[in-house]
Order: C-alpha cells, then structure tokens, then sequence
C-alpha cells in the first residue's frame, strides 16, 4: 500500500480539524497504510509540502479541512501538476472539518469524521473539472462555486464571525440582502452576450452548493466540461427574502427572477465599478472577471 500525505490544518473549523485529527489518526494509518503528516497553517505552506511528498514517491494527498484548505490545496496541486505534466499526476480527497462543508455535500462525503475516513479509503480517483479565474492581473483556480455580488459580501461577515454556528451563513445572508444593493452587471457565456442589468448574484458553479448548504446550482456536474452559470436579478428584496427558502430546497431555477445556462467561459464585468467576488467560500473583489472550465484537471477521490 503506497504512503499518503496528509495536510493538516489544526485550527481549521475553529480548531475541529486538530481535535479531529486526534480521533481519527488510528484509524486512517488502519485504512490508508502509512502516512506523512504535514502540519499547515498557511495556504502558500502547501506547495513546499507537495514537492517533498513527491520526491519521496507519494502520489496521494489529503487534506483535512474546510471549504478554504479545499481551495489552496486545488491551487497549490493545479500548479504542481501543470510543473510535472509528464508524472503521475496527484490525487486528491478531503476530509471535511469546517463552517461550509460544501464540496462534501455535492460529492456525498459523511460530516462524521469515523464515516469520511471510511468513505475516503474505499474512493477511488476520477478525473474532476477545475475552474479558473483571472482578475486583476492574477488567476486563481476554484473547485466548487465562484459567485460575483451579493455573495461576497456574505463571505466577508462570515469570515468576520470568530465562532461560527449552523445558521451563521443564514443570517449572514440576510442581513447581506437587507443591506446589499444589486449591482449593474455585464455577463457573456462563450463570447455572446447573455445578460446586462442589475444582479443580485452571478454564480460560476462546477459543484452544486454553496453558503452551508444552499444548493445554487443544483444541476451542476464536475465532469462534463462546463459551468452552470446562475443569476438573479435586480429584483426588490421582499421578493428575494421570500424566495431564499427555494435555494435551499433547489427549486429557485424556475423563479422569475432566475436565469441559468451553461458555458465554458464566462466573462463578468461590473459596470460601475469593482464588486464583490465569492471564490470558494474566500472574499475578494474586482471590476473585470473571466472564468474558464479545465475539463478533467484533477484527479480527486470520489
């Protein structure tokens, strides 16, 4: 049985992942064989640990964490497979501690940590979409959902919330939609114009859900070379507070005020100004945006 990398992060989740790590070293060293833990606290530690692991002949990574160790590890293994094109590329599987979880809910992974590790030692490597984003002069790749408006002001009181509860990501978004003004956007899939007006939200989704469960995207597939692309429009907020309960239940796509399509590339531009971006649960913020599908770039356990 071939060596696995762990990448932990101990104070991932308000500190979960650590004491998670404690319960289920055992039993993962019993399924997965021998390990080579590597202890992160920060997203650009990750690189440094992968090239080690792949000069000692390890081809398997896990990391235990959140939505947010999800996306530095899919950037820091992107890169490090793009580095290496004619090795064995590395695979991929989380174990999911932290406030989203959302990558586990599309992918069926068990919140219990015993059931991960079980499921995460019978998965087998299947090759995953990634997307790519490129705005202000840098790209970022995302695994699950990038979102521009309303969705990244969600993040930013999220992130601001030192102890994190199951209807923190709830009431961040109401309180967002309270307060949140929908922004004059131009939106292009695959070169033609699809949309111009103002948006509450442009979701980019390669997985289906997003904000602890809210399930935007609900037809979206990881393996079929394509984005589905979710917006809703400037419409008065009464209107949105009484149709948020459908995003939960993923009966929003009919909705009035809903447009969905699919696309390889979509192009995002705020028309008066800079706004707020959602990258995989990290908030940050841009004028210009443009996401392109990479059919097949990681091969994750699943």
């Amino acid at each position: 049985m071939s060596k696995t990398l762990v990448i932990l992060n101990p104070h991932a989740g308000s500190g979960r992942a650590g004491l998670a790590w404690k319960e289920i070293e055992p039993l993962l060293w019993q399924l997965l064989g021998e390990l080579l833990v590597a202890i992160t606290q920060r997203p650009q530690d990750v690189a440094q640990h992968l090239e080690k692991a792949y000069e000692a002949g390890i081809t398997r990574v896990i990391a235990i964490g959140g939505d947010g160790t999800n996306h530095a590890l899919v950037n820091a293994l992107a890169h490090f497979n793009a580095q290496h094109p004619d090795s064995t590329p590395m695979i991929y599987g989380n174990l999911p501690i932290g406030s989203g979880r959302d990558w586990a809910r599309h992918k069926g992974i068990p919140f219990d940590i015993h059931a991960a590790a079980r499921w995460i030692a019978q998965a087998q490597p299947e090759a995953t979409d990634v997307g790519l984003l490129t705005f202000g002069g840098e790209q970022e790749h995302f695994l699950n959902i990038a979102s521009v408006g309303l969705s990244g002001e969600v993040d930013r009181r999220v992130n601001n919330t030192p102890i994190r509860k199951p209807w923190t990501f709830l009431k961040a978004t109401v309180e967002s939609i309270l307060k949140y003004e929908p922004q004059p956007m131009q939106v292009r899939l695959d070169g033609q114009d699809w949309y111009e007006g103002d948006a509450y939200l442009v979701a980019v989704a390669n997985g289906t859900t997003f904000g602890h469960g809210m399930r935007v995207a609900p037809l979206a597939r990881t393996d079929d070379g394509l984005f589905d692309v979710i917006l809703v429009k400037g419409v008065s907020k009464p209107t949105i507070l009484r149709a948020l309960y459908r995003v939960y239940a993923a009966t929003h796509l009919t909705h009035p005020a809903v447009r969905h399509a699919q696309a390889r590339e979509v192009q995002i531009r705020g028309l008066k100004g800079a706004v707020s971006l959602d990258l995989d649960g990290e908030h940050n913020s841009g004028q210009d945006f443009i996401f392109r599908i990479q059919p097949g770039l990681m091969h994750m356990l699943a």
